[in-house]
């Protein structure tokens, strides 16, 4: 008979014609407080150091200036008859990190810059001309920070390359500094790189799930793009006003129930559809397939196909789904009820016969009309 989806006896079977197996899971308080332990995607959980990133260190590029003081005039730098002058200090001209990673500075010479903190460097001049200098002190700082950046990239306002900050910023700061997003954060994700690896999120997410706002590091990279969670609905659901059918359906907010999800496919159709084969096709980690009791063994790669059954002829199974969180591009399915099948198999008959019957009566008519006009 003509369907939009396996018949309910036929999924809760697990028997499948071709392609790969699945495992049936039915809907309860367990496995849904299970579910409710995973996420959409998790920065916080690909990136476990999270500690504020390391003070910032002098990069090739940058510039820098170095001041040098002396407790007294006469020294290395100060002169005896300098008189009276706000302090005694000279400032040397700003200067870049060289390639090879050195600054220069008089009577010290090359000066190891690169990957170096600023009192790193300030210790070294400071070694370098102590026994030419009186009680000399050294204050070295950054003027253009040119290496510890940070890039922010895709669907902000302003995309941009931005310095880091000393005092660390996290995810949604950075985010901010590029001028936020330029569409609803529902429909957004943000990916973050960082030396090789990749993780990514939905901007809710980020949101709503403190552990997945970590800190930024020089040399980081945030991009964020738009791509809609979707769901798609399959059988006997009034869908677009008409009873059956499939549809697509965005899920215009950051997070979205099977109960609300059913009410967006326009819900059951009472006449056709069975409560008691509600459905959502997933796909999950093996650590969670594990955790909801699936013998993992017969599955070769990270993901395992798991449906989920809601049987609705139960009172509380509407509290479940008011739980069960769906997931982007999860498929949600309602079978038909036994008794449609078989109403479709007697219309079916009843055409067939109609058919015959309406062709015999045009032979009987044929056979009338010959026989009238004998007379």
């Amino acid at each position: 008979m003509p369907s939009s989806g396996p018949e309910d006896h036929v999924v809760k079977s697990q028997i499948t014609r071709s392609g790969p197996d699945y495992e049936l899971v039915k809907l309860t308080p367990t496995v849904v407080d299970i579910l409710k332990e995973y996420g959409p995607g998790a920065i916080a959980g690909s990136f476990p150091d999270h500690r504020p990133p390391a003070g910032i260190k002098f990069g090739i590029g940058d510039t820098v200036a170095v001041s040098i003081f002396e407790a007294a005039a006469g020294g290395l730098f100060i002169p005896a008859e300098a008189g009276v002058r706000p302090g005694n200090f000279v400032a040397l001209p700003n200067q870049n990190v060289d390639l090879n990673g050195f600054i220069t500075v008089p009577y010290a010479g090359q000066v190891k810059a690169n990957g170096r903190s600023p009192t790193e460097i300030q210790q070294d001049i400071v070694k370098a001309i102590g026994n030419r200098a009186i009680e000399p002190q050294v204050v070295v700082s950054l003027i253009t920070q040119n290496t510890s950046l940070v890039s922010v990239l895709g669907e902000v306002k302003t995309p941009a390359r931005l310095t880091a900050n000393a005092a660390g910023e996290r995810v949604l700061d950075l985010i901010a500094r590029a001028g936020g997003l330029t569409g609803p954060g529902w429909e957004s994700w943000v990916t973050l790189e960082r030396a090789g690896k990749r993780a990514t999120v939905p901007f809710g997410a980020l949101m709503y799930q403190p552990a997945n706002n970590i800190w930024v590091h020089p040399g980081d990279t945030i991009y964020v793009y738009r791509e809609p969670q979707v769901f798609l609905a399959f059988g006997a659901f009034t869908i677009g006003g008409s009873f059956g059918g499939q549809a697509q359906f965005p899920f215009d907010m950051w997070k979205i129930t099977m109960a609300q999800a059913m009410a967006k496919a326009g819900g059951l159709v009472d006449a056709q559809a069975e409560p008691a084969g509600v459905y959502v096709y997933r796909r999950e980690p093996r650590e969670l397939a594990e955790r909801l009791g699936i013998d993992c063994s017969k599955y070769s790669g990270p993901l395992v196909p798991v449906v989920y059954n809601a049987d609705f002829r139960d009172p509380a199974a509407f509290f479940l789904a008011s739980r069960f969180e769906m997931r982007d591009k999860d498929v949600l399915f309602a079978a038909n009820a036994a008794i449609v099948d078989t109403t479709k198999f007697l219309q079916f008959v009843q055409q067939v016969v109609g058919t015959a019957n309406s062709t015999i009566v045009a032979a009987n008519n044929a056979q009338i009309l010959k026989i009238n006009s004998r007379q």
